[in-house]
């Protein structure tokens, strides 16, 4: 077997290597041949990295590093000159990004021998590109346009001033036009108020397009064909069948959906999962989404299936008050459910992998607590209910609301009481459905263990007796009445004094 590419991210190293790839050079073929001015947005660690690497290689002709791919001996192999920008390598934290960029300019062109002589960055880019044209047009490959910004999204005065520096520095492509034979740009976000997106009519946007949907990513056949003999071994080893397996990765790993078709995993996930060859969080745990957290608690979202948004605004981001079910959706945390009704998606969590962990960074944000101390609170709560105890249950729920600091609680007392329940109750790993507070006629949680089936509804400021009385009168248990487990109603009423569960009571069904 191959070995596993884990955190490479160019095609060379990879192919001199003897590490596998997923053949993609189809569809890059078919993309050099339809276009020449693109841009794709993925969210992080997706294999975008690497597609920049290969179009590189490709427009180099370094034909021997395809042998073997299906581009091999369908591509003219005329070498030309490139500049492959990747920000993410610039190190633009340490020295600010004009100097960054004023480097790597400066090292492309001390390659081919050339002197930039201009100021700034958009002027010697300018420069940098005419002169390498003298050889050729020239095939710009930019990957990560974005990081400078994304980098910086929780500090929002070196978020605009980079911002405007990539403005500038990006709109010496449109006149570049003369010189380029092809241009690729890569991000993980869509930034309204970028040149690129504005001075380049000509830039052709594949995020969500039919065609190239699976240019990067894994698909469900491409997993099962070139991880096979890795699926075989790991169902081996753990006593299940190949389907209860694939079934088990499919649920953890994929859904990542940009077009409403194929779903997709993410490279990084299953590389790591076929190394270690158990669950674990492997994309989230790179990354932790600390500004997209604080904003959803700033604006009290913490439902997040099902939500819906327009085409327009799904499109692009504000860097000034992001929206963020887009801002969720384009960094991946959310994805596309199905196909668009007119022109309206709905979104939600792709996978267990990415669920779990944002429900834990939730759970934690909406009670106040250190990151970490969510998985270990809600595994009580699931103990209590796997053995049936309510009055510990009630307990342990009483200590998640403990950490909430006293002005937030009085400020949002119901939406206090219903972020932390949603978030710790969603955690569980039971049979449960959850829909607090929507309005929508459904009880607040449903919850099934081995022996019984809860039917809790969620009162503030209104007796257990009410609550149960809603349960009866909107039958909410009838659909539970033939089940071979014992149905119990309970009613809630949660305290608008003191942070906790004032009262509770339950009835057999």
């Amino acid at each position: 077997m191959k070995k596993l590419p884990i955190g490479i991210q160019d095609f060379r190293k990879l192919r001199k290597g003897d590490y596998l790839y997923i053949d993609k050079t189809e569809q890059i073929h078919q993309l050099i041949g339809s276009g020449q001015y693109y841009f794709l947005s993925r969210p992080r660690r997706f294999g975008k990295s690497l597609l920049v690497s290969t179009l590189r290689e490709l427009f180099l002709g370094n034909q021997e590093l395809f042998q073997g791919l299906w581009i091999e001996n369908r591509h003219d192999w005329k070498p030309g000159p490139v500049i492959h920008i990747a920000f993410n390598t610039l190190g633009y934290k340490d020295i600010g990004l004009k100097e960054a960029i004023r480097l790597c300019l400066k090292g492309i062109a001390e390659e081919h021998g050339i002197e930039l002589s201009k100021p700034g960055v958009a002027l010697p880019f300018r420069e940098l590109i005419q002169a390498l044209a003298q050889k050729g047009k020239v095939a710009l490959l930019i990957d990560e346009y974005d990081k400078p910004i994304i980098d910086y999204l929780d500090e929002l005065p070196q978020a605009q001033e980079n911002r405007e520096i990539l403005k500038n520095f990006y709109s010496i492509i449109k006149e570049a036009d003369p010189f380029l034979r092809f241009a690729f740009i890569t991000g993980v976000s869509k930034f309204s108020k970028v040149s690129i997106f504005f001075d380049l009519n000509n830039l052709e946007d594949i995020t969500i397009s039919q065609q190239f949907n699976t240019l990067v990513g894994y698909t469900q056949g491409e997993l099962e064909d070139s991880f096979a003999a890795r699926i075989d071994e790991l169902a081996q080893r753990s006593g299940e069948s190949r389907e209860d397996l694939l079934a088990r990765i499919r649920d953890w790993y994929n859904g990542y959906n940009w077009t409403g078709a194929e779903r997709l995993y993410n490279p990084f996930s299953i590389l790591n999962f076929f190394k270690r060859g158990q669950f674990q969080n492997f994309w989230f745990a790179t990354g932790t989404p600390t500004f997209l957290v604080k904003q959803l608690r700033e604006g009290w979202h913490y439902q997040l299936e099902k939500l819906n948004a327009g085409s327009i605004l799904l499109d692009s981001i504000r860097l000034e008050n992001p929206d963020y079910r887009a801002l969720l959706f384009q960094t991946g945390y959310l994805t596309l459910l199905g196909q668009p009704a007119y022109n309206v998606y709905t979104l939600g969590y792709p996978n267990q992998e990415v669920k779990d962990s944002m429900l834990q960074h939730l759970n934690d944000a909406f009670a106040f607590r250190n990151e970490g101390n969510a998985a270990p609170a809600v595994l009580q709560l699931k103990e209590t209910l796997e053995e049936n105890d309510l009055p510990l249950f009630f307990k342990q729920l009483d200590s998640l609301y403990a950490s909430i600091p006293e002005r937030i609680f009085r400020e949002k007392t119901e939406a206090a009481y219903h972020a932390v329940l949603y978030t710790a109750l969603s955690l569980l790993g039971l049979h449960i459905r959850c829909e607090v507070a929507t309005g929508e006629g459904y009880a607040d949680a449903i919850i099934e263990t081995a022996t019984h089936i809860y039917v809790m509804e969620f009162k503030v400021g209104h007796s257990p007796e009410e609550a149960l009385e809603q349960v009866r009168r909107r039958r909410y248990s009838a659909a539970y009445q033939s089940a071979r487990k014992k149905v119990f109603a309970v009613g809630v009423r949660f305290s608008t004094e003191f942070k906790g569960v004032e009262a509770w009571e339950t009835e057999e069904w």
